[in-house]
């Protein structure tokens, strides 16, 4: 077989993964983008006049926001340092905590949200230690609960996508910076972080979209209790008085707006990096 004709018989094999990506990524989306301008079959604007206008929505676009904004800087800096930690134990340490990562990655949804419950919740095991210290407070339901348990599911995501980033990192590039004077700090002021903004810009984008999709966790832990867009759109889409698949399409849409401005501002930031 030529290679032409080899690599035309090659493009028949990606089939069924185009087939699988417009079935259930290409098609709901346009379904959503056309839906959300319509009102029984009329073209109209009127979904997202009362979204950007109702008190109730522009509360959870705010709250969605800076939930996800919250977790995602938290769960990236941790992530941060936990991977740089990774790079001065042993082998057979580092790969049991790969292994590790990649098993907590998968643990998130409803049973995440039932742990924390167990762990945290108004009766739960730690809960009750602190409560006969007198320390009683801690309300895992509200917003400061959810950021929490985001910033946990965050954490692994974090490492995962950073881990090969270090690579790039030489080791005799700090003892080059120590032998003119740089002491650890001035190294990764100087040479790690620049190197690493990439990937670190990166990342905080797919934290940030991870957690403004997330609907799961915090449905099982707030339901009502936290005003979130995921929420909205599930009370729009399956709720039994309010529903209405067309506001819920014009809200997801302002979603995925709203993770392009973020997307965007990375590109520009990165561009003027690479200018500079």
């Amino acid at each position: 077989m030529k290679p032409k004709q080899q690599s035309k018989a090659h493009l028949w094999l990606f089939l069924p993964f185009i087939l699988m990506m417009g079935a259930f990524c290409i098609a709901p989306s346009i379904w959503v983008i056309i839906n959300s301008f319509y009102t029984d079959d009329a073209f109209t604007l009127e979904h997202y006049h009362k979204v950007l206008t109702s008190p109730f929505y522009l509360q959870a676009i705010r709250n969605s926001f800076w939930v996800s904004t919250y977790a995602s800087i938290f769960g990236l800096i941790i992530g941060l340092l936990a991977t740089s930690s990774l790079r001065y134990v042993s082998g057979r340490i580092r790969n049991v905590i790969i292994a590790f990562v990649n098993v907590s990655n998968n643990f998130s949804g409803v049973p995440l949200a039932f742990a924390f419950i167990i762990v945290l919740g108004t009766n739960g095991a730690i809960t009750l230690i602190m409560r006969n210290y007198g320390l009683d407070g801690f309300n895992l339901y509200s917003t400061l609960g959810l950021i929490i348990v985001y910033i946990y599911f965050q954490i692994p995501m974090a490492i995962l996508l950073l881990y090969p980033a270090f690579d790039s990192l030489k080791d005799d590039w700090q003892e080059a910076a120590a032998l003119l004077g740089a002491g650890p700090l001035k190294y990764w002021q100087k040479v790690a972080l620049p190197v690493l903004l990439p990937s670190i810009l990166g990342t905080f984008v797919l934290l940030l979209a991870n957690a403004l999709g997330a609907y799961a966790t915090a449905y099982t832990l707030t339901a009502s209790n936290v005003n979130l867009i995921p929420i909205r759109i599930g009370a729009l889409v399956a709720g039994d008085i309010t529903l209405n698949p067309n506001l819920a399409a014009a809200l997801s849409i302002i979603l995925v707006v709203q993770l392009a401005l973020v997307t965007l501002i990375n590109q520009w930031l990165l561009r003027r990096r690479k200018y500079a």
